[in-house]
């Protein structure tokens, strides 16, 4: 348990602070509707997306896979699994208002 605390608590640091433009945009694109957390840990677009939409969520799930990759690695753990916390964490976190994806692989607004 100490190990997931100590995973999420460097995920979600990396997480706040990666790339400022990306976070900005992903915040945008979040707040529209446009994208939302998976409990995979990664992002996906909501509904139809435009070309820029999917850009975006292309290039934060790669800065978020190669980040657990480095996670992982350093812990000794998969990478999924790495992925699992953080997904469960970004989930949690999702305001009210935003979207996530359930379970069941469909899109709930919170």
């Amino acid at each position: 348990m100490k190990h997931a605390l100590r995973i999420g608590a460097i995920l979600l640091t990396f997480l706040l602070f990666t790339l400022p433009a990306v976070a900005q945009s992903l915040d945008a694109a979040k707040a529209n509707g446009e994208i939302g957390e998976r409990v995979d840990g990664y992002v996906g677009a909501v509904g139809n997306a435009s070309g820029g939409i999917k850009a975006l969520v292309d290039n934060v799930n790669s800065e978020r896979k190669a980040q657990y990759a480095k996670i992982a690695k350093e812990r000794d753990i998969s990478v999924d699994a790495v992925a699992q916390i953080a997904g469960k964490k970004l989930v949690e976190r999702t305001p009210k208002g935003g979207y996530v994806m359930g379970a069941n692989g469909k899109w709930q607004q919170k």
